[in-house]
């Protein structure tokens, strides 16, 4: 809140405000009403005990930028408040302290049952066992229910009681995507999949498994602009999918994210012991469990709290420590290229394909995870000033540079050792090694260090947010889903890999669905062409990958089959099914075809894993399902049919749809 400055002369019954207003509370304004009507202010400001004593206030504002989601640009903007006491209100005396913050301050410390179930269902057992007998009708609603980007943009929002502040740039989410991105995986994956799978290929697996993830980042972009909240892949399929599929994607990917970091957290702790020349577990703690959990790890566990207290503070702190620890990381990397290819040999690139084609899709399918996390930066959409703009060059930019990077890392590698000497764990010390520069592993591993903090910093920070907007549809405890006044970020979220492909296949789904689907628009006999060309797409990519996976002579001859079924699908798209939505400032080239590949790819590369991954992957969402159908399903039925909703969530519903038609307007007019 900017500094008050009074302005004037006070009569009886009025009082005069005038004061530069924050962006958050720009935002706030233009969330309360355009530009005449309620806003957020403080009562004892005009000698009030509530705000219900004040009859009138109204907001003007100078040198307004008007852009994605309300005044983003507000340097130098003023806004006058003026509000008239009723006339039996009580008469202002004394002084106003100008550090008074208008907005509410709520306590962060819920405790209460009803904090954490305040549905009706879970008032008593007996509504809870009346609730489990209308699971079946609760389930076929909800798996027809939708939300809307009105909703999503205004009454979940409110439910965290704050604003996340709005001060994340381009600079800072492309910083972002080095950081979430960019860790010990490409040390790892690279020697581990070059020597088993790839040989001097592994070059192409990166640019394989990089144009598979870009498709998926030109779909989370689109997106991310065009719904700006913090639930990223959740609130996009919740929108476009329903409450189903988004508990299962969220749900998956909540998991993977927990164990992904668990490991890297355990894997900071390894490469913490080389640099000080000690086995791998040295400063692990032994115990006498089984083979395989009998390894403590207090300095895992350490670093995880630092890096969740850290994204607790500050989105902007964070931000700097981020990109000074990723600028850090990435000289690193340049001195691996460079000290590569001075100690390059291109005869180590013959033969180039020792295990075929096959080996390379299969090394592709696993260093495809060296690519993961930039789903983080699009949870940081809700707190990005211009998403339109900042968006789009944040999370391509960094995923172009990003993909650039590891196919120049994995050929330097490749050309300092043949694929049969590369070490399948420490593949660039024992290459720095083999050429003299054994001091090199040093530099290595204090890289791997700073990749994997901002990886786990990074993590901690999307999935906190990521969290806070699950909660906000009551799928998870709403008291997940408050947001500190003061710092602006979420209080408690943040205490908190087929499983990847997967949701990847349900985003390039969904944005085929926003783009061709709008209810009360699309009719009935296009909604089944729809439908129809999306099962044709999906079974023809699982036939491909099924195909792919056999070692039958004759699996060519399904491809002859599947590939040209999988293009008639994504025709039939285009030419059969009108397009129902436009992207309102950015949106994806070529749709469908870049989202159905998406879909194919991501699709392929699973099929290139082992069974084991989904044998994990079904068992998993299985018990997830169960906590859904138990708990989820009968939260979000009571809040999507008002039983707990609040007075606020009905007063502004059909304003939050004027809002967002208007603000629609307002950018095209730009």
């Amino acid at each position: 809140m900017g500094k008050m400055k009074r302005k004037g002369k006070m009569e009886v019954g009025n009082r005069i405000e005038t004061r530069t207003a924050s962006r958050e509370e720009a935002e706030v304004s233009y969330l309360g009403e355009a530009f005449n009507g309620p806003i957020h202010v403080n009562p004892a400001f005009y000698g009030c005990k509530d705000v219900a004593q004040i009859r009138d206030y109204s907001v003007t504002g100078d040198a307004m930028t008007f852009g994605r989601q309300g005044w983003t640009h507000t340097v130098g903007i003023t806004i006058n408040i003026v509000a008239q006491l009723r006339r039996d209100g009580p008469k202002r005396t004394g002084a106003l302290d100008p550090s008074v913050d208008s907005r509410v301050v709520p306590n962060c410390r819920r405790t209460r049952k009803d904090d954490f179930f305040p549905e009706p269902s879970f008032a008593s057992w007996a509504a809870y066992r009346a609730a489990l007998g209308a699971t079946p009708a609760r389930l076929r609603d909800r798996f027809a229910g939708r939300s809307t980007d009105a909703a999503e943009l205004g009454a979940l929002r409110r439910r965290s009681e704050n604003e996340m502040r709005r001060c994340l740039t381009w600079w800072d989410l492309t910083w972002f995507g080095f950081g979430s991105v960019i860790g010990a995986g490409i040390f790892v994956l690279t020697g581990q999949e070059a020597r088993d799978h790839a040989g001097p290929a592994i070059v192409l697996s990166y640019v394989a498994s990089g144009l598979s993830a870009m498709l998926s980042v030109f779909c989370y972009t689109e997106f991310a602009v065009e719904i700006p909240v913090a639930g990223g892949s959740f609130a996009y399929i919740r929108v476009e999918l329903g409450d189903v599929a988004a508990f299962v994607a969220a749900a998956n990917l909540i998991l993977e994210s927990i164990i992904g970091k668990a490991a890297v957290a355990r894997a900071l702790t390894s490469y913490l012991a080389s640099l000080i020349n000690k086995p791998a577990s040295a400063l692990r703690i032994h115990t006498s469990l089984a083979e395989g959990y009998n390894e403590l790890d207090p300095i895992a566990v350490a670093v995880i709290a630092v890096t969740a207290a850290l994204a607790m503070l500050s989105s902007k702190g964070t931000s700097r420590v981020n990109w000074v620890a990723s600028a850090v990381y990435v000289l690193v990397i340049a001195f691996v290229i460079v000290a590569g290819f001075l100690h390059a040999k291109p005869s180590n690139l013959t033969p180039f394909l020792p295990y075929g084609v096959p080996g390379v899709f299969r090394a592709a399918a696993i260093v495809y995870f060296a690519y993961g996390g930039f789903d983080n930066v699009a949870t940081m959409a809700e707190e990005t000033r211009n998403p339109s703009r900042d968006i789009p060059l944040g999370l391509l930019g960094s995923m172009s540079a990003i993909t650039t990077i590891y196919c120049v890392m994995a050929l330097a590698l490749s050309m300092m050792q043949p694929y049969t000497a590369i070490d399948r764990s420490a593949a660039y010390s024992a290459a720095f090694g083999s050429v003299g520069m054994r001091w090199a592993q040093y530099v290595v591993a204090l890289g791997a260090l700073k990749g994997m903090t901002t990886v786990l910093l990074v993590g901690v920070l999307g999935k906190a947010r990521y969290t806070t907007h699950i909660a906000r549809s009551h799928i998870i405890p709403p008291v997940f889903a408050l947001v500190h006044p003061r710092t602006g970020t979420p209080v408690l979220s943040s205490l908190l890999s087929a499983s990847t492909l997967f949701i990847f296949v349900m985003m390039a789904t969904a944005l085929l669905v926003r783009r061709y689907y709008v209810r009360g628009v699309t009719t009935r006999t296009h909604a089944l062409r729809l439908a129809a060309s999306l099962l044709l797409i999906v079974g023809s990519s699982v036939g491909i990958a099924v195909c792919w996976g056999t070692s039958s002579p004759g699996r060519w001859q399904g491809y002859v089959v599947l590939v040209p079924a999988w293009a008639a699908g994504t025709l039939g798209i285009q030419l059969l099914v009108p397009m129902a939505r436009t992207p309102k400032v950015w949106g994806v080239p070529l749709v469908p075809w870049l989202p159905s590949l998406s879909i194919a790819t991501n699709i392929f590369l699973m099929g290139s894993l082992g069974k084991e991954a989904f044998v994990r992957f079904v068992i998993c969402t299985a018990v997830m399902l169960v906590y859904y159908v138990l708990v989820g399903l009968h939260a979000t039925y009571d809040v999507a049919h008002g039983a707990c909703a609040g007075e606020e969530d009905d007063m502004v519903a059909a304003a939050d749809v004027h809002k967002a038609g208007a603000r629609s307007e307002n950018i095209n007019m730009l």
